[in-house]
């Protein structure tokens, strides 16, 4: 079998989704709304924003909770009863409302910018942007999802998970990449960076 055939059948379950409707979403988002923000601006640092993120990636990581592949327990109450349908609508809502933006330590910009941008050559660990954009814009499609200005705290949790080895199952390719990326950071290197991308608003190098 051609090897371009073989890569989209193993894309197939991720590329097979319902298309969304951001006016019904927004009525299905009530749902959502006490922990991410009526707009998708989360007040409280450990939940995250989702204002702005891309639809397939929103998507997709809320069908993982509800399917139980993803372990976050205080979601699955409030998505286990969704459908496809209603995930992909309340993606496109969050995914049209307007990001706000956060403020990083001015102590830990210094780091968390070489670290975003250049990663750490010693250590062997990846630049974050590479993936995810100068801007930490992510790249739509290919599920790098956008990053710009999410609540440090929030990263940091994700960080640390990804460095204890934690993924969404054995077949997320996805998961499996951010735990090899996470692998050598260290404590220091994940609070700067985690700052730096809560401080990013399409900044430059």
């Amino acid at each position: 079998m051609p090897r371009l055939m073989v890569m989209l059948l193993a894309l197939a379950p991720i590329m097979a989704v319902a298309v969304g409707d951001p006016e019904a979403g927004e009525e299905k988002s009530a749902v959502c709304a006490a922990c991410h923000g009526m707009g998708g601006n989360s007040e409280v640092a450990e939940w995250p924003k989702l204002a702005g993120q891309h639809v397939d990636y929103a998507a997709r990581q809320t069908r993982l909770v509800r399917d139980q592949i993803r372990d976050v327990p205080e979601m699955y109450p409030m998505v286990m009863d969704l459908s496809d349908q209603d995930i992909a609508d309340i993606a496109a809502f969050y995914a049209e409302q307007t990001l706000q933006p956060g403020v990083a330590d001015e102590e830990l910009v210094e780091l968390g910018r070489r670290v975003y941008h250049d990663g750490n050559h010693e250590s062997g660990v990846p630049a974050c942007a590479a993936c995810h954009g100068p801007s930490g814009e992510g790249i739509p499609g290919a599920h790098y999802p956008l990053i710009r200005a999410q609540h440090a705290d929030y990263t940091m949790d994700r960080l640390e998970r990804y460095r204890a080895g934690e993924t969404n199952g054995d077949d997320d390719e996805f998961s499996k990449m951010m735990v090899g990326v996470a692998a050598r950071l260290t404590d220091e290197e994940i609070s700067a960076v985690s700052s730096y991308i809560e401080g990013l608003h399409r900044a430059r190098p």
